[in-house]
């Protein structure tokens, strides 16, 4: 073979591999894109998972199927993100378990670095409900109740490792109250023994509190997030209330596989930032406390990690683990 040929071979093949890509990038989508939720149908990555499908969907010009994959506690759905080619047809929904796990458990099947964060796509504070039994009407009056009677509240959560079990650590952390943690299969069932005075508070999703709070069966105090929330917008903030610097978010983000084309990434970020943009999707997260987002992969990157740091904080100090 001449030198000449081999390098006529050579261009062609790299013209061939150029016009591949591009072709690629300029055709996706041109199949149904998958979008795995890892937990059970029902919940609030469900709900809002479906939204984002329908109104994403619209945006790409293509179908959003949405696809239930659960299992130990988000990580199966992740992990099949993790793995899958990066090509813009597999993505995932998750919440901020995906930053908690591995902090939590000593092994995971997937490293943060296989996935890339395309999007923030919806926030909802959590709500600190306490009961009725107590007495109190105030942050400050439950604080106090609390360090006067250390080791006698008992608070309830989904599970160890939920972001409602965290916010409550970190609460514990930062005011130096003593609680007993009893994780509930279902914070739903908590609130029959919240009512009763078995549960003393919780720290729960809104959706969650509000069929309980708005005939006071029990009480909210405050809420996470760094502004009011409007389904309470007579509640003040952790902050405002006087613990500085608190905020928990029950967010809920949209990751694909590290590693995607320029092009295709760049298509999807602007198909993704129309749907959590329209207004279809802002009336369906409202419904639920929640308030839709719509960052730059570089904002949401610069999120993921500042969530996994303060998880990671707040897991180390509190010796908290699954085995």
């Amino acid at each position: 073979m001449t030198k000449n040929l081999r390098a006529s071979i050579a261009g062609a093949l790299l013209t061939l591999v150029l016009f591949s890509g591009a072709a690629f990038a300029q055709s996706y989508p041109d199949r149904p894109v998958r979008l795995l939720l890892p937990y059970n149908p029902g919940g609030i990555v469900d709900y809002v998972g479906r939204s984002l499908g329908q109104h994403l969907g619209e945006a790409l010009g293509q179908t959003v199927v949405p696809e239930n994959r659960p299992g130990a506690g988000g990580i199966l759905g992740t992990e099949v993100t993790a793995r899958a080619q990066p090509d813009g047809y597999t993505l995932l929904l998750m919440d901020n378990a995906i930053v908690i796990n591995p902090s939590l458990q000593e092994h995971v099947p997937y490293d943060l670095k296989q996935l890339e964060a395309v999007t923030w796509v919806s926030s909802s504070p959590l709500v600190l409900v306490v009961t009725p039994a107590l007495h109190v009407k105030t942050f400050d009056a439950f604080v106090a109740y609390a360090k006067a009677n250390p080791g006698k509240l008992n608070f309830a959560t989904a599970g160890v490792g939920t972001a409602p079990h965290l916010a409550a650590e970190m609460f514990k952390q930062r005011t130096g109250i003593e609680a007993i943690h009893v994780p509930y299969k279902g914070i739903g069932a908590s609130y029959i023994d919240l009512m009763s005075n078995k549960i003393q508070f919780s720290f729960s999703s809104i959706a969650g509190a509000l069929p309980f709070t708005t005939d006071n069966r029990v009480i909210p105090l405050a809420t996470t997030g760094e502004k009011r929330s409007e389904v309470y917008p007579d509640t003040p903030t952790m902050t405002e209330a006087g613990l500085k610097g608190y905020s928990v978010d029950l967010w809920l983000a949209l990751f694909a596989p590290a590693g995607m084309p320029d092009d295709v990434k760049a298509k999807l970020t602007k198909a993704v930032q129309t749907a959590v943009g329209s207004p279809g999707f802002k009336t369906a997260l409202a419904t639920i406390g929640a308030t839709p987002r719509g960052t730059s992969p570089g904002e949401s990157a610069a999120f993921i990690k500042d969530e996994y740091a303060k998880w990671k904080q707040v897991i180390t100090e509190g010796k908290i683990r699954i085995d």
